[in-house]
């Protein structure tokens, strides 16, 4: 199965050159408004500071312009922020208003060269499936080493994410998400595993019940993997990520406008798998287990049912208070077993509650954590990433609103106020108080088109965790 056909389907190999700044064909010369006439003119000439004014430039953040050097050769200008700004997603503007060419991009000293690379070419991604598309564009010149750098490394991830997470839930169903988990891991040698049936029903019970009304069965995807660097005393990442490939709602049915975009509800499976395949790609000196829980919430005369009572893997019986909760019992079953293995940091990542996304938005991922020196190192990571994550509470006083009068716990909240603190303490009922654990609440999609930003799948926060565990094991 591929997520797009491959006449359709883009290949980021296409979209940059090994060379230098002497064989560029044209050049993109980064500019700051307080600077960019001097810069002009004493690299293009005064002529060309001249054109630029009189087509209006002023080097604001984003603004593209092409003009003519005296030679008459086709260049560009690029207006970025001052000096104390760091914005790597002005560089995506690049790949939609550059002809095609081999370009070089000149910036200030101060701007990294890895923002550059990363800006162009998650700004070069595009998803189609039209049958007359041909995506074509302009070609970035990199130097040799860039081209295994971790920018490049992290653009491919992103757009391994976004692909999975744009393809029709028709061509994507649980099964073809593990084989696509599988394809994008085999490269680094992991030891996979496939569960499902009845030894699906038996590990991960929740699972199993949330996926038993679909035509499609649920699975769940494990992956084990070990640096050559690694050694015993290493540390042990485990990850988790919610794979609901669609979601109705189950028999609590969602309305048709809240369905329209639920082909992404297995945006946090993309985005760990993401993680999964950079971390492998550079190399990390850790061991690596990697949960995902592929399944599809669906209507039928055999789907979970309200008030279902169900027992966990952890042994706790969960009551089904609503069935449109379900990528909470798809994480229950899989955090319990991945906490088993005692980690040294366990990290899901779920296009969990609408209610995080009416408290913070679409660009702001929730980060749930019990330890503060871990919740700060990551939001320390985002922003010197900008790649953004806030912080919202494990609010211990909103525990028993999640009691059930005849089981254990109830997957969702008898209040309609704090949904997205009451999952996260409901699945902090599946992890050790002890265990160093962080929850990512996730939009996973851009509602428009920006710079590095295209509508559609994303992965927001993964350039923010690969930074934050590397941070806290020092790599």
């Amino acid at each position: 199965m591929a997520t797009r056909d491959s006449k359709n389907k883009m290949d980021w190999s296409n979209y940059w050159r090994v060379g230098n700044s002497h064989q560029a064909q044209h050049r993109v010369y980064a500019v700051r408004a307080s600077e960019w006439k001097n810069q002009i003119a004493s690299q293009m000439g005064e002529k060309a500071v001249a054109f630029a004014e009189a087509c209006g430039f002023v080097a604001k953040v984003g603004e593209t312009l092409l003009l003519p050097d005296e030679n008459g050769q086709l260049n560009a200008l690029l207006g970025i922020p001052e000096s104390s700004v760091r914005d790597p997603y002005v560089f995506g503007a690049l790949p939609s208003a550059l002809p095609k060419g081999e370009w070089w991009v000149d910036t200030p000293d101060d701007v990294l060269r890895e923002d550059v690379l990363l800006g162009f070419g998650l700004g070069a991604y595009r998803y189609t499936l039209k049958t007359e598309s041909k995506i074509t564009g302009p070609r970035l010149l990199v130097h040799k080493k860039e081209k295994e750098g971790l920018a490049f490394h992290m653009v491919r991830s992103f757009w391994l994410a976004r692909d999975l997470i744009n393809t029709p839930a028709n061509a994507l169903g649980p099964l073809e998400l593990a084989q696509q988990a599988c394809l994008a891991l085999k490269p680094f040698d992991a030891k996979i595993e496939i569960v499902d049936g009845n030894s699906l029903t038996k590990a991960y019970p929740l699972v199993a019940h949330v996926g038993k009304g679909s035509l499609r069965e649920p699975c769940v995807f494990v992956a084990r993997w070990s640096s050559d660097k690694a050694n015993k005393n290493s540390p042990l990442i485990s990850l988790v990520g919610k794979g609901v490939c669609f979601d109705s709602g189950g028999y609590d049915l969602k309305s048709s406008s809240a369905m329209l975009r639920m082909k992404k509800d297995m945006g946090g499976a993309a985005t760990v798998l993401a993680l999964a395949q950079l971390m492998m790609a550079q190399d990390l000196p850790l061991h690596l287990e990697l949960r995902l829980g592929c399944v599809e919430n669906s209507v039928s005369g055999n789907a979970m049912r309200p008030l279902d009572v169900v027992k966990s893997r952890a042994g706790m019986s969960v009551e089904i208070g609503n069935t449109d909760a379900e990528g909470r019992l798809v994480l229950a079953d899989l955090l319990y077993e991945a906490a088993e293995e005692e980690p040294d940091l366990l990290l899901d990542v779920a296009t969990l509650t609408g209610a995080a996304r009416i408290a913070l938005g679409p660009d702001l991922p929730a980060l749930f954590c019990r330890d503060d020196k871990i919740a700060s190192l990551f939001y320390e990571a985002s922003v010197s990433e900008v790649d953004p994550l806030w912080r919202l509470p494990l609010w211990s006083g909103y525990d028993t609103w999640l009691d059930s009068k005849v089981a254990d716990i109830s997957n969702v909240s008898s209040r309609s106020m704090a949904g997205a603190i009451t999952a996260g303490l409901f699945l902090g009922r599946f992890v050790k108080p002890e265990q160093k654990w962080v929850h990512i609440d996730s939009y996973a999609w851009n509602d428009s088109n920006r710079p590095a930003r295209p509508e559609g799948g994303d992965a927001p926060a993964l350039r923010a965790l690969f930074k934050a565990i590397c941070t806290l094991y020092e790599i």
